[in-house]
């Protein structure tokens, strides 16, 4: 069974809803989860794990949330080389390209993503939800 961490940011809701979605995803393809705000983890400890999901809306010009979640990211990215790796948020403005400038992170690290990254505008619709669960199961099952 995959033990799966599921690590957030979330300031108006959006992407706490995105995370729940995954979280239930990863749950019904048998995995054990742990969903966590960010400032309720280290990045230690979320590398402790194999499968890690991360969760961060755009922010200020396109941008990972400053205070709490980019710096966990940016401590965090090194250990992520071998895990099982996707990415989610929300945005409400602009076209949501922070989550393509995310995932170059990532490339640039040499860490592919098990999955597409998933994205929704503003509160996350049915198909946005059911985006999430599905890549809940999909890094669950790998």
């Amino acid at each position: 069974m995959a033990k799966v961490a599921i690590v957030y940011w979330s300031g108006s809701g959006n992407t706490e809803a995105m995370a729940q979605a995954v979280e239930e995803g990863a749950k019904a393809a048998g995995a054990e989860t742990t969903l966590s705000f960010v400032s309720d983890t280290t990045a230690d400890d979320v590398a402790a794990f194999d499968h890690i999901i991360l969760g961060c809306p755009a922010m200020g010009n396109e941008e990972l949330e400053e205070y709490e979640f980019e710096p966990f990211f940016e401590e965090l990215l090194p250990k992520l080389k071998g895990k099982v790796v996707a990415i989610f948020g929300s945005y409400a403005w602009n076209q949501g390209d922070w989550i393509e400038n995310w995932k170059k992170r990532f490339d640039e690290a040499g860490i592919a993503l098990a999955a597409a990254p998933v994205k929704a505008y503003s509160y996350p619709d049915d198909d946005a939800l059911e985006a999430c669960k599905k890549l809940g199961e999909t890094v669950a099952k790998a």
